[in-house]
């Protein structure tokens, strides 16, 4: 098992190496050549600068247990179908269950904001401890998941 971090922009790497750094578990951070990325504890990979290059190198680096944080819905998907775990920045798990509602409100989203409306539709807000502390938690629960799934021979 590792975490692969698709690292363009994403405000909890410090917290998912603080982690796996207490578990001693590898990171890989995977990032275009518009980023510039440095840490102690994570490989990190430079990926081209070609559109969704990160995104394809991240779900082809991808094993079944990995855990992968990302907060692109169609990235989800595919790590999904691959037996891995997913965690968005905001904490909310990627699953089997909720993919395809996720898939769909981005959908409707984007298709909103190709209308010509004169609403505007408002991206979230600035980030907040709690936001780091709702991830932290959500995390740890994940990997606590992922441990006990193994011990009771649920995971292959």
């Amino acid at each position: 098992m590792q975490i692969l971090v698709d690292a363009d922009a994403c405000p909890v790497i410090a917290i998912v190496e603080r982690i796996a750094r207490e578990l001693s578990i590898s990171v890989t951070l995977l990032c275009d050549t518009n980023h510039v990325l440095t840490s102690d504890y994570s490989k990190i990979k430079i990926i081209g600068a070609g559109p969704d290059a990160v995104d394809f190198a991240l779900v082809g680096m991808c094993q079944k247990n990995d855990i992968v944080v990302t907060q692109d819905y169609g990235v989800a998907a595919m790590i999904l179908g691959k037996g891995a775990y997913g965690i968005h920045q905001n904490g909310e798990w990627y699953t089997n269950e909720n993919i395809d509602q996720m898939l769909m409100k981005r959908h409707i989203a984007k298709k909103a904001r190709r209308a010509k409306t004169k609403h505007h539709i408002k991206g979230p807000g600035k980030r907040t401890e709690a936001d780091d502390r709702r991830f932290e938690e959500s995390l740890r629960d994940l990997l606590w998941r992922m441990k006990n799934d193994y011990n009771n021979n649920t995971i292959n």
